[in-house]
Formats: C-alpha cells, structure tokens, sequence
C-alpha cells in the first residue's frame, strides 16, 4: 500500500439563493490570486480538489464556454506537479438555464463536462458532483438554496438527476480519457437518537447511503429504500442506473463535527431553534457530538463503515474544523492519525485532505446570505497576502515529518467533558463502533509561560488558556520577577515554555507621572529583560502596548507603521518597550491594544458604567477622547492563535469601531437596558486626570483585522454579564425560606 497521502483544496462552493449567485472563490480573494497555488504546493500536497464550475465556465448554459481563469488555474497546477482532482459542480444547479429538477438537467451537465475533458485532457481525477444527497437536501428538501422545493419528492428526483448527470458525466469524460477516475464525496455522518425517534434514525441512516449505493446499482428491489422512490414514481430511473451503473473508483468521506446527528422526542431540553420533526411527531435534532454518551463513532466509525459496506478505496476529502487555531491542528492530525490506524486494520485509506485552506465564508448560516462571517483556514485570507496559520505548519509536518506543536498537543473540545452543550444522553440507536479504542493524544511537555498572574489580562489568558486546552503556567511576581535577570533566567530555564506572554506591567497611567522610575522598570526594563531572554532560547514571546504611545493629533486611526509620539510617562514607557524589544529580532509579537472590558473584571469601564446607573445615578465619561475598545475575550483568543502561527512584530488588536468614552458608556448601557441618559458627557480636563491622553486615537491595522465589531463585541459583553447577574440571584436563593423566595421572585 502507498503511504498516506495530503490532499488540499479551498472550499469552492458555488450556491444559487433566489437570482443571486453565492461564489466562495470570489469571496476568499482566490479569484484574483494565482499565487495561492504556490501557497498550497509549499504545503507538500500530493494532490488539489480544485473548481471547473458549470455556472463560472458557461453561466448562461448557452455552451459557449469561458476557460481563460480555469486555464491559467490549471496550467499553473500543472507546472507545479500538483495532480487536480477537477470538480464540475460543488453545492451547485447549474447555469442559469437550468436547474436540479430540470429534466434536461443530465444531459445539458454531461455536455458541459465532455467540454471540460476535452480542454483538459491530461486531468485524470474527477468529483462531476460535490455531495449529491447533501446538495440534494438543501436545495429540494429543506429549500435553502436553488430551486427552492421543500418536499420529499422534490428531494428524491434533485439526487437522482445529480446521479444520471454524474453517470452522463463520467461516460462523457471516458470518451476523452478511458483511465479517468470518478472519485465521488459525499458528507457522511450517522444519526443517534432516543428509541422514540427510532424510526427517524433508521430511515436518516438508510438514506446516508444513497449517492454511492445509487452508483453502484444497488437500489433495486430489495434495497431497504427501492419502494420509497418507486412510490414517487423513480423506478423505471433507478433500473436504468442499477442497469448501467457508474461506481466510484475511490469514496470520498467527508465528515465534520456535526456530520453524526441526535434526534431527541423530549424537545423541552432543546431551544427552539433545535425543533424539527416529520409527519408523525416533533423531535430536537442536534449534533451528537454535543449531547450523547458514549461518544458517537465519528470519522473512524465513518470510515469503517464505508469499508465493510463497499470495500472500495477511501479518501477523507473534507476535514475542517471552524475552531481556534490549536483545535483546527488537533481535528486534521486526529483525521490523519485515524486514516493511519485505519489503514493498519487493512482498510484502503488514501488520502486525508486538508479542505477550506482558505478558510469558509457564512457557512453558519448555510450559505443562505453574506453577514461576513469568516472561519480561518490554512491560510488567514483577511490579510494581504494570506498568512500561513499553525494549521499550514501542521499540514507541512504531516507532509514531511517533524515534531507537532506543543501548543496543540492534548485532545481536541470532542475529546474533553466541554463537548456536552446540551443534558448528556445515553443514546438507544446503535452503530458499529471502531475497533481499536481512541488512544489520549499525549501531552504537552513545555507549556506557555504567561506572567501577570494578578492582572486582568494574565488572567483572562488563563482562563481562555484552560478552554482551550493549552497547558500554561502562569507565575505571580515572586516566581519570575522581571527586575531581576536571574529570576526571568532561572525561571524559563526551570519551566522550560515553548512561548511566553508577558502580562504584567505597570498599569496606573496618572500614578506613572510621580513614579516615572517604578512604571520604566516594569514596563520598559522588565519587559526587554524577558524579551531578550527568550530571544536567546529561540523562545516566541508577546508583550503588550497601548493606543498612549499616540499622541492623538493624527485625526484618524493609527495603524502600526505610525511613528510613535506619546504624551505621558505611561505611554513613553511603552513605546520605549516596543522600540527595544523589535531591535532584538527573534520571534517577538508586540500587540497594541486599549480600553480593555470584560465581564470577569469588576473594576474595568464597562462594569462601573453598569453598578452606577444600576443604581439610578448619573455617570460622567469623558466625551472629547475618543478610542477602540477592547473586549478582552476577544483580545486573548486572536493573541494565542497569532502565538500558535508563529506571528511576529507589531500589530493593532481592537474591536473595529472608534468612539468616545460616553458614547461607549451609552452603548453598554443600552445593551444591558439601562438608561443611556443617565450618562453624562464631559470634558476630559474636568477628571484632574495627572497624565494627558491622546483626543483621537482609535487603532487600525495594515496588517488584516482579526477582530470582531465593538456592536458584536458589546452584545457578547452583556450577555456574559446577565447570566453572571442570574447566576448571582439564583445563588442568593439558596439559604432563603420559600416565603422569601416567592417574596424575591414576585
């Protein structure tokens, strides 16, 4: 058996809502960026699932093909001794002319891919349809995308016209080139349910196999679905496909974390949004993963199953998991070290394929409408040109070989008790199970060193740290001192990181005027001190600035090649800082950020807006300075994916937006339903504040904005803070006598 191979590609959906067409190549930039094949060649992949869409090439369906961008594509794949697997239709309906329950649909598609072929005669790898059940079920079942049918009918004729279409296809390509291969994807998941959803479980799980049975010719009489489709009047099709069938030389398995599925009758546990249900009853429908014990089989149990039902090659075509960046590495290495085991139980695993190296784009909303939703890939396409993520170094070590990051050792969120969202649930519908047991990926032996283990920062780093599974030391003053050289030595030397963040500092802005000497020692001397100790261990490390090394006079938003000119003690002591620390080379990161909220610190902005007009008082905020504000969460999330790839120099870190300090008060008020008049602006001067701050320094960035809207950012801010707010109340309950209780709750 050849070794296990990496396979890549970008997600190149090309989706039909109503009259508008959904393109994700022209959404991830791709379109006019040729030298993302370069990028994906550097991975080390053997082969590239890559786009000939129908509705790009010809997207009136007049036949009168358009292959200048498919030909420089392809061309250049082929210089760069990549082997294409082309696809025709990926989540598509055709051109306009058409569409999935178009009679004419088969013949008009086989047409188009007899063109293609022809053009692209050296191409021996072919997917005519990207996941015909699945496109199947959203466009002619629940009606998301083109045409809009919302029937079972609807649904059985879409899959059996991408069926003959991939039938015509193939027959029309083997004309062109009789060695040509069909690998045919399909996303395949098993659904879990209680035993009174039983028969949902069964039918889903019978149905999962329909685009690849159908190719092979098995729906016949006799198959567990062959009277079901008869009834809507498809027999006479389906003995023509069991007649003259179109198996797939190799299965493309494409399987997410929510492929497998759980139907649940007691619908009470579930929110609304969870609610579904068939002619007979309403059922919760969730992902398995977030609900069942045991855990469902996942892609073993995928990728097994397909083995003993067809005995075919197999290849993971899909894997991609819309997570923080170490989860993003734990799900592709989990994928790979699956199809190895696999492979060593004699089942005929190919390929794993690294899928969205681009990212994805509103994928949370199924493709129905662009919100600018973005899910990072290999590559992090909001930055010109697309930086390479830990994801594209992991696919690199998967490649070639090499040590895995110790960052993302340990088991992913689905190996760990955060997996439960929902009651737990013993699940009554069985699967087969994989046959080896899921052995605990080891464990990191180098953590992350983060000092400041009594700031709000340190903290909410260790916090977002334990979510994610990144094993971290975070050490207080009398573990690392920063003043002294032997302590940040003897420390890194005995605690061994992989990286380090420093989140200790010199905090007080006015204090800073009358104590110059204390805020340099710890936010300048310390700081390079650390730095250059991490520089020679080769360590990456990250330090912190501030918006204050501005002096505000710009009358825009600064971004990070702008001089810094700061106009208090604080503020020169970081500029200080991010000067020395820079010329030190390494692999340092500097992060500017400001005006720091969250609803884990009790003394921030934001908290002391909402105890003053909870209270029914005025609250004054300067409304002559204006600023990025900063959710911490957010703030320490985009820190460590940027440590985990490797990033380095300086960048801007705020949510995007640019107000005053009252119109920020305002806003948090509104969104926790207070009263925003309650909030008074005035002059900055009228605080007697000792150190000057900038008018006007809200931060952007040249560098690609990974942060989210200060509306989003606010929105989450508020919700953290009323559940805190329940959580408090329910607590005081607890001691009270149920006379006080109905008195409180009245």
């Amino acid at each position: 058996m050849q070794p296990l191979q990496l396979w890549g590609g970008h997600e190149c959906t090309v989706n039909r809502v109503g009259e508008h067409y959904f393109d994700q190549t022209r959404r991830s930039g791709h379109q006019d960026r040729i030298s993302d094949l370069d990028r994906f060649a550097a991975l080390g992949l053997a082969a590239l699932r890559y786009p000939l869409l129908w509705e790009r090439a010809d997207p009136e369906g007049c036949g009168d093909c358009d292959w200048t961008w498919t030909d420089a594509r392809f061309g250049r794949i082929r210089e760069l001794g990549l082997k294409p697997i082309a696809g025709l239709l990926h989540h598509g309906s055709g051109p306009r002319s058409t569409h999935l329950l178009d009679e004419g649909f088969a013949p008009a598609f086989a047409a188009y891919a007899g063109a293609a072929a022809e053009r692209y005669d050296w191409i021996g790898d072919w997917t005519p349809v990207n996941e015909p059940l699945t496109t199947a079920r959203f466009s002619a079942l629940y009606g998301h995308w083109h045409p809009h049918a919302a029937d079972e009918r609807a649904f059985w004729t879409a899959l059996v016209n991408q069926i003959d279409g991939v039938r015509l296809a193939m027959r029309a390509i083997r004309a062109v080139r009789s060695d040509a291969r069909l690998i045919q994807t399909e996303d395949l998941g098993r659904t879990y349910s209680t035993r009174a959803v039983a028969h949902q479980a069964d039918f889903d799980n019978a149905r999962r196999w329909m685009t690849w049975d159908l190719l092979e010719g098995r729906v016949k009489p006799g198959h567990p679905l062959w009277r079901r489709l008869d009834g809507f009047g498809l027999g006479e099709r389906l003995k023509a496909i069991a007649d003259d069938p179109c198996p797939p030389d190799l299965l493309g398995v494409n399987h997410y974390l929510t492929s497998d599925r759980f139907l649940d009758h007691r619908t009470g546990d579930y929110p609304p949004d969870r609610i579904g249900g068939n002619a007979f009853m309403a059922f919760a429908d969730v992902e398995a993963m977030r609900t069942v014990l045991p855990a469902p089989g996942g892609l073993e149990g995928a990728l097994d199953e397909a083995w003993a039902r067809y005995g075919r090659p197999l290849a993971v075509t899909e894997s991609h998991n819309g997570c923080t960046r170490e989860e993003q590495v734990r799900w592709i290495r989990e994928a790979w070290e699956t199809a190895e085991r696999l492979r060593g139980r004699g089942a005929e695993v190919q390929a794993v394929t690294a899928w969205a190296l681009l990212g994805t784009h509103d994928w949370n909303s199924l493709l129905t409408r662009q919100h600018g939703h973005y899910e990072v890939g290999a590559f992090d396409v909001r930055c010109e040109p697309p930086r390479p993520t830990a994801l594209a170094t992991e696919l690199k070590r998967l490649a070639t070989g090499g040590a895995a990051h110790d960052g993302t050792l340990g088991p992913g969120w689905w190996r760990r008790d955060i997996r439960l969202q929902f009651r737990p649930v013993f699940r009554t519908v069985e699967t087969p199970e994989p046959r080896a047991a899921w052995r605990t990926p080891p464990s990191p032996e180098r953590p992350l060193l983060i000092c400041g283990a009594s700031g709000t920062l340190g903290k909410a780093l260790a916090r977002a740290c334990e979510w994610r599974g990144i094993d971290y030391r975070l050490t207080a003053r009398r573990e690392l001192d920063l003043e002294s050289e032997a302590s940040v030595r003897q420390a890194l030397d005995t605690i061994q990181p992989w990286g380090v963040i420093n989140a200790a500092g010199w905090v007080r802005v006015d204090a800073a005027e009358a104590e110059a000497p204390a805020c340099l020692a710890a936010n300048t001397d310390g700081a390079v001190r650390l730095a250059r100790a991490c520089a020679e261990r080769g360590l990456p490390v990250v330090g912190f600035s501030s918006d204050q090394v501005f002096d505000g006079c710009a009358g825009r938003a600064y971004g990070e090649a702008d001089k810094p000119c700061p106009l208090s003690v604080y503020g020169a002591s970081k500029a200080r800082a991010e000067a020395e620390i820079l010329a030190l080379g390494g692999h340092a990161l500097i992060v500017r950020t400001a005006a720091f909220f969250s609803p884990y610190d009790p003394h921030n902005f934001a908290a002391r807006v909402l105890r003053t007009l909870a209270a029914g008082q005025a609250f004054p905020a300067a409304d002559d300075l204006v600023v990025s504000p900063t959710y911490v969460p957010d703030l320490v999330d985009a820190v460590l994916d940027l440590l985990l790839d490797g990033e380095t120099g300086l960048r801007h870190l705020a949510n995007t937006g640019a107000v005053s300090w009252a119109d920020f008060a305002r806003m948090v008020a509104a969104e926790m339903g207070l009263d925003p008049g309650l909030v008074r602006g005035v002059p900055a001067a009228s605080f007697g504040w000792a150190a000057a701050r900038p008018a006007y320094a809200p931060l952007a960035t040249e560098r690609g904005q990974l942060m989210p809207s200060l509306d989003s950012a606010i929105a989450r801010y508020a919700a953290a803070m009323r559940e805190a707010q329940f959580a408090a109340e329910a607590e005081a309950l607890i001691d009270r006598t149920p006379d006080e209780v109905l008195a409180r709750v009245r």
